[in-house]
């Protein structure tokens, strides 16, 4: 049984900063990397931060410098701390493995929680 939660996303203005968590269960943590998604309207969901277990990390070039990824290990939550916020960031964001984790034969995703940037 796996499960995703992420929460914490809802509606700022250009400039503004919202934090995001992910609640996860199931084998999917320990040690695999895990990371932060996104879906913009019209366009395909792309990987924008990810961390190992260690804490090393890597971002999406559309977000480096803005965003930080972080977790604790021992809560089972990730973060996603967002800055500067700007509309190009309105999506709904997911956090998953990298890969994400399979189930019935497809990639599995949480509900996401939705980031709209709009004056």
């Amino acid at each position: 049984q796996v499960q995703l939660v992420e929460s914490g996303g809802g509606l700022v203005r250009p400039g503004g900063s919202l934090r995001l968590s992910c609640a996860v269960s199931g084998s999917i943590s320990g040690r695999y990397v895990m990371a932060w998604y996104r879906q913009a309207p019209g366009k395909q969901r792309e990987l924008i931060a990810s961390i190992t277990a260690g804490g090393s990390t890597n971002y999406a070039d559309s977000v480096k410098g803005r965003f930080t990824v972080s977790r604790e290990n021992a809560k089972n939550t990730m973060y996603l701390q967002m800055n500067s916020l700007n509309p190009e960031d309105t999506a709904v964001y997911y956090c998953n493995r990298d890969p994400p984790v399979t189930t019935r034969g497809a990639p599995y995703w949480g509900q996401g929680t939705q980031v709209t940037v709009s004056s």
